[in-house]
């Protein structure tokens, strides 16, 4: 994939780097969508923005792990199931537990060659853990899963769940399960039973706007609630975070016919204020995470 001119650039790139980083081409790529709430409980959807992890196989117990974003921070770690984890840079103590609790599963004790890289970093105000731990678990069960087998994304969500509780379950449920054009609603624990809501702005001449606002963290509330007054006036139909709390940013549902001219607004009013001005995404509703062939 890293030299197939097709491919979509960040999965070459991923699959480049494990190359450039470990040595070896990656045995599978896996791409996992970054995901948002939608305001009401359990209801989640999956954004056109993609994290992608490449993995190769190992037979000596170890774990190399590498992202460009941590470019100085790669490390070669031990696979210890029943010792204290080893100390790791700070990016790499999730993919490591994951990785621990993948190999307890029976995916992977000889170890794993690693790379993980996302297309937006937190700055965007999108939640990045979920995705990079869901593409990480996929990448991994993939190839040490039998060949024409997929990984079961059930046991996976139950084992990431498990390993990661601090984490959010239904964006990662999200990632996994997503479709394009549709909400995710999800049940109660401990079934977490799931259907699917039509969910698709584009479809009805709307726009789904990401607005992550800039600056200090003790400004950002304030900031971000300027900015979505800002794009009420101008137009846009409604507004909630994407996590289940208030964060640096806002997912704002527009008219198409208004984008232009939100856009304007809310940077104007900024500029007015010598503020930076807030980042916007436009945001699509994607499909689950999927194998990169």
């Amino acid at each position: 994939m890293a030299r197939r001119a097709t491919a979509d650039p960040l999965f070459r790139l991923v699959a480049y780097a494990l190359e450039a980083a470990h040595g070896r081409p990656p045995a599978a790529v896996w791409s996992a969508p970054y995901a948002f709430h939608l305001g009401s409980p359990g209801l989640v959807a999956a954004a056109g923005w993609p994290t992608a992890a490449a993995a190769a196989p190992r037979t000596d117990g170890m774990v190399r792990l590498s992202s460009l974003g941590h470019p100085a921070d790669s490390c070669d770690l031990p696979l210890n199931l029943s010792e204290p984890p080893p100390a790791a840079p700070a990016w790499a103590v999730r993919p490591y537990t994951v990785l621990r609790a993948l190999a307890r599963a029976g995916f992977g004790r000889g170890g794993t060659d690693l790379h993980v890289q996302g297309s937006l970093t937190a700055a965007a105000g999108l939640a990045t853990a979920e995705p990079a731990d869901c593409a990480v678990a996929l990448a991994v069960a993939d190839v040490h899963t039998a060949d024409g087998e997929l990984p079961d994304r059930a046991h996976l969500a139950r084992l990431l769940a498990a390993a990661l509780p601090d984490g959010d379950d239904t964006l990662r449920r999200a990632v996994l399960f997503a479709r394009q054009g549709k909400a995710l609603l999800l049940g109660a624990e401990p079934r977490r039973r799931q259907r699917y809501v039509p969910f698709d702005p584009a479809a009805t001449g709307a726009r789904l706007v990401l607005v992550a606002v800039r600056g200090e963290a003790a400004d950002r509330p304030a900031e971000l609630a300027r900015a979505v007054a800002c794009a009420r006036r101008a137009g846009a139909l409604s507004a909630w975070p994407p996590g289940p709390e208030p964060g640096r940013s806002a997912l704002v549902m527009l008219p198409e016919a208004r984008l232009a001219a939100v856009r304007a607004a809310v940077a104007q009013d900024f500029r007015d204020r010598r503020r930076p001005v807030p980042r916007f995404l436009n945001i699509s509703v994607a499909g689950a995470a999927r194998r990169e062939e």
